[in-house]
């Protein structure tokens, strides 16, 4: 039986990603920063539930304990994300971006990764087929926005893109320290999500199809790349 966290897993791409391992047979914790809405999730889905809210280093450690006494972990997708908006819900661009943005941004997205993947290494590294997804972003590949005419070089956000930027140096460094995990990044697609007030073209369905697909990686699978649904992307 595959045991699989998946982080902010109580609505959206992580919900949709728990709803499609678990038909697979895995064995899902719902990982949620709200203890209400993350139990909720996870009895309509057949799930187990973990408060785990990656931003504090105390409730990540006490998350992993609990996974840990359950009988430990095959499969971690980082999924947790934000991204800053004004408040009506425009894209925050590099005239008004500051510190405080990027620091809150890079709280969840960046060092939310890290916290949670120092915390269940130990447990990953027990398993016989351990794999780490962690969310990326189309809006982090360098060659895509600086390629004129498309829309990712016409996003005007900062700290977003720098922080899955970020993510994907991230992916690449663990997977060459660990070489016998499977490690990649994904980028979902512009999916309607609360992350883009449900702006986004594609469904939670069409834009977990790659989570779910590397979450079921085997060991003679890719690691230490950036992929789409249609396969790998250019960093």
């Amino acid at each position: 039986m595959t045991t699989t966290l998946i982080t902010g897993a109580n609505k959206g791409l992580g919900f949709e990603t728990a709803r499609r391992l678990i038909e697979a047979g895995h064995t899902v914790y719902v990982g949620s920063r709200n203890a209400g809405r993350g139990r909720l999730a996870a009895e309509r889905l057949g799930a187990r539930h973990v408060l785990l809210d990656v931003t504090d280093d105390d409730s990540v450690t006490r998350a992993a304990r609990t996974v840990e006494a359950d009988g430990g972990l095959d499969v971690l997708v980082n999924n947790a994300g934000i991204e800053e908006r004004t408040p009506d819900g425009g894209v925050i661009g590099p005239a008004d971006v500051s510190t405080g943005i990027m620091r809150t941004t890079f709280e969840t997205n960046v060092l939310g990764v890290v916290r949670v993947t120092r915390a269940f290494l130990p447990l990953l590294r027990r398993s016989a087929a351990p794999v780490i997804v962690n969310v990326s972003s189309g809006l982090a590949s360098l060659t895509r926005v600086t390629t004129p005419g498309t829309p990712t070089y016409a996003y005007p956000g900062v700290a977003y893109p720098a922080s899955k930027a970020a993510v994907n140096m991230i992916t690449v460094q663990y997977a060459k320290a660990f070489p016998g995990m499977r490690i990649n990044a994904v980028e979902p697609g512009y999916t309607a999500t609360d992350l883009n007030l449900h702006a986004g073209t594609q469904t939670v369905e069409e834009g977990a199809e790659i989570i779910v697909r590397m979450a079921q990686a085997g060991p003679d699978d890719p690691t230490g790349g950036y992929f789409d649904v249609s396969g790998m992307i250019p960093w």
